[in-house]
């Protein structure tokens, strides 16, 4: 049997979870009424039931997001609210706390959620021993590392596809909650990450000034997909569930139409759901939200990843300013530009600055407000005014199921038969007399034309047969009425075959690879606590949130590394050796300031707060 390989798609809401659909999602992921890692990206159990609805009519599936950890006053709330889901027939859900495995669930698949830190084969296998049917990976793995999981774990492995990056590994950044006591593993990340940074070293002077340190560029390795599949990838995973519609659309379009490149005629491996996808807009990655793009470590180190200059969207490459003519720009490419675009360049204090167009004539573009630009600035588009008109309209993206229709007479009347391209079979019969049609002429094609008129259904008629003994006449509002009901009848059927796949959890007590865990495991109440327990651990920190030392703590540890980026790294930059930076080195923000560990064994960077103290390691590479 092929395997199939899936489009797993983010949604902010109902309307977002559709448009993904729509656009070409095998799957999508969506926040329930609590506990999800966008604690502004909630959904009521009516609307995420919607969803389920629209999706499985595609054999897409819904996948709910309860990636928080959980508190012990939580726990019961939790624990019914799963119970709804479950009933509402929801695919399955996506976990961070182990709590939930020690819970009397009902027989619903659990995924591992990407901030339980899924990077190391053994636990990973454990996993899939205590219940997990899928693992959502770490976003720092390497194509060697996924091979060696999936030989490893032989579970369903989900890698991140498009979009933002988390700097830090995910569920292990501690940075927001350290600074305001707003947590990142509880939903509400204050996004410390993307601010502007001095640099300091160990000498006290300023590196760099004002930069954003910590800010890496966005996720794309859509053209490592075959890669991936062949490490062992079944689910490829666009981050966003906060992004626009546009955003949304355009990456959906744009990996279902390179997915399906790569399934086309491919023995091996088939697509996940049903449907084809037409589109009015040309997808690009580069035309939505974007900080430019990164491969980040799928080939291992191998470029500069951080996107200092800005948190925000670069967007799309257009050309240089050649200069500034009057009250307007000449821009290399400029006839690319329109009424309406929203344009960023990088200025003179090494800031993202904009323009706003507000008119392109004659090839020159005319700004609601003329800035002093250099010759020679690299200008880029972050607002595709014509473009984002298009992909706003619903039918943008429009997804249809294949059908044949047959029309045939019965003993009574007639009798119209949908059968659609996973072998759904609607049947639907008229009673009604049998005239011949005026002069005996075959009104035939007449038939057809409105049995293909599918409208606003989800569905397609490819191929119509008429199998009449005479050139019998029919009203052409019973045809109507027939093929009306007879894809209403199909679409219930549909549902009615959607299976949901169900898994009861069976409680194991295999070793968990540790037996001591700190507080990076994230264990935040008595369940999680009992879980390992059961597991074999002896020993367990509480959750950062619950204990952390202020001014002393590691609040993050990241592959993402600013001696690299500075190209000071031992490793990788050796001919620069004789321009060393004297450690520790520091990054200030207002009050903020955070000292940098460099573990170099492990290829790692460690963020910690101001007053704690370490030993930093000397460079040494054998």
């Amino acid at each position: 049997m092929k395997k199939k390989i899936e489009i797993l798609a983010p949604a902010k809401d109902l309307i977002h979870g559709m448009a993904a659909i729509n656009a070409g999602a095998d799957a999508v992921y969506i926040g329930a009424p609590q506990f999800g890692a966008r604690s502004n990206a909630t959904n009521s159990i009516e609307d995420v039931a919607a969803l389920v609805k629209y999706a499985h009519l595609f054999n897409a599936q819904v996948f709910v997001v309860i990636n928080t950890i959980l508190y012990d006053n939580e726990l019961e709330t939790c624990r019914q609210m799963i119970w709804q889901l479950y009933d509402i027939k929801v695919d399955a859900l996506i976990v961070q706390d182990m709590a939930i495995m020690e819970m009397d669930l009902p027989p619903i698949v659990l995924h591992a959620s990407t901030q339980a830190n899924n990077r190391d084969p053994h636990k990973i296998k454990f996993l899939k021993d205590a219940g997990m049917k899928r693992v959502v990976l770490a976003r720092e793995l390497n194509l060697h590392q996924i091979k060696e999981i999936a030989d490893t774990a032989d579970v369903e492995l989900e890698f991140f596809v498009t979009g933002a990056l988390c700097v830090s590994f995910s569920g292990n950044c501690y940075m927001s909650v350290a600074n305001g006591e707003r947590s990142a593993n509880r939903g509400s990340c204050a996004q410390n990450c993307r601010l502007p940074y001095n640099l300091i070293d160990g000498n006290g002077d300023t590196l760099i000034k004002n930069s954003h340190l910590l800010s890496i560029k966005d996720f794309d390795v859509s053209d490592q997909i075959p890669n991936l599949v062949e490490a062992g990838v079944m689910s490829f995973k666009i981050e966003g569930r906060l992004k626009d519609i546009v955003y949304v659309k355009n990456n959906v379009s744009y990996l279902r139409q390179k997915l399906d490149a790569f399934l086309e005629g491919n023995e091996n491996y088939t697509k996940a759901s049903s449907g084809k996808c037409t589109y009015t807009f040309d997808s690009a990655l580069n035309k939505s939200f974007n900080r430019g793009y990164t491969d980040y470590f799928v080939n291992e180190r191998h470029q500069s990843i951080g996107s200092w200059e800005s948190p925000k969207s670069k967007g799309q490459y257009i050309g240089k300013l050649i200069r500034t003519v009057g009250n307007a720009y000449e821009i290399e490419n400029g006839e690319l530009l329109n009424n309406g675009d929203g344009l960023c360049y990088i200025n003179e204090n090494n800031e993202a600055d904009g323009i706003y167009v507000n008119k392109v004539e004659n090839g020159l573009a005319y700004p609601n407000v003329l800035k002093e630009l250099k010759e020679g600035t690299f200008i880029y588009r972050n607002n595709d005014a014509a473009f984002i008109k298009i992909v706003e309209r619903e039918d943008s993206a429009v997804r249809k199921i294949s059908t044949t229709l047959h029309l045939n007479e019965t003993e009574n009347g007639f009798e119209l038969t949908a059968t659609d391209e996973d072998g759904n079979v609607s049947t639907v019969q008229l009673a009604h007399p049998k005239e011949r049609t005026k002069n005996n002429e075959s009104i035939e094609e007449n038939f057809k034309i409105n049995l293909a008129k599918t409208g606003f259904t989800p569905y397609t008629a490819d191929e119509i047969t008429i199998a009449f003994s005479e050139n019998w006449f029919l009203p052409i509002s019973k045809i109507n009425e027939m093929r009306r009901t007879v894809y209403e009848q199909l679409s219930e059927t549909r549902l009615a075959n959607y299976k949901v796949e169900e898994h009861q959890l069976v409680k194991t007590s295999h070793p968990y690879p540790e037996t001591k865990l700190d507080f990076m495991y994230n264990v935040s109440n008595k369940l999680a606590r009992k879980f390992y327990e059961r597991h074999g651990v002896t020993e367990i920190e509480k959750a950062f949130e619950l204990q952390w030392d202020p001014g002393k703590s590691r609040v993050m540890t990241t592959k993402y590394c600013i001696k690299y980026e500075l190209e000071r790294c031992p490793k990788y930059h050796r001919e620069n050796m004789d321009k060393k930076v004297k450690e520790p080195l520091v990054l200030k923000q207002g009050e903020l300031e955070y000292k940098l560990k460099f573990n170099c064994k492990p290829c790692e960077m460690e963020i910690w707060e101001k007053d704690a103290e370490f030993e930093i390691e000397e460079d040494h590479f054998h």
